[in-house]
């Protein structure tokens, strides 16, 4: 049995939905949830000031991030949720190694195109190589 979940995806509410509905979490029942939203790194600007986002943003993370962690609680489940900033793949093994996690389960979207998949790569992927756990990656379409 696993003890502790990371629960990782984009901070879009669909990403979250794909990761929420699976039947697996009641079996979770036992173990300690943490589900976290993840922003993508800002542009750095030119300047001491470096990249910058918007605080209408962040609180929309927050909210899509709150809205989680209370689904999981109407479940009957007890989680606890962070929004993290930052490249995916190096905060989702860096959260996973700080709470000791058993299992990272994140989203995996088909992307179409070779293009696609070339620029944006696969998180799920390069996560596998540096996660200090097991890895479950959900599929969505």
């Amino acid at each position: 049995m696993y003890k502790r979940i990371l629960l990782a995806y984009d901070g879009s509410a669909p990403g979250q939905q794909a990761l929420l509905d699976r039947h697996e979490i009641a079996q979770w029942s036992h173990s300690e949830l943490t589900l976290i939203a993840m922003i993508p790194p800002p542009l750095t600007a030119l300047g001491p000031e470096g990249g910058v986002y918007d605080e209408a943003l962040q609180e929309d993370y927050q909210t899509i991030l709150d809205t989680g962690v209370r689904k999981l609680a109407d479940a009957g489940l007890t989680a606890r949720g962070e929004v993290v900033t930052g490249d995916a793949v190096t905060e989702i093994a860096r959260c996973a190694h700080r709470i000791e996690a058993d299992l990272i389960v994140v989203g995996h979207k088909h992307l179409n195109g070779w293009a696609a998949r070339w620029w944006r790569g696969s998180v799920s992927k390069a996560l596998i190589e540096q996660a200090p756990c097991s890895v479950l990656v959900v599929i969505t379409h």
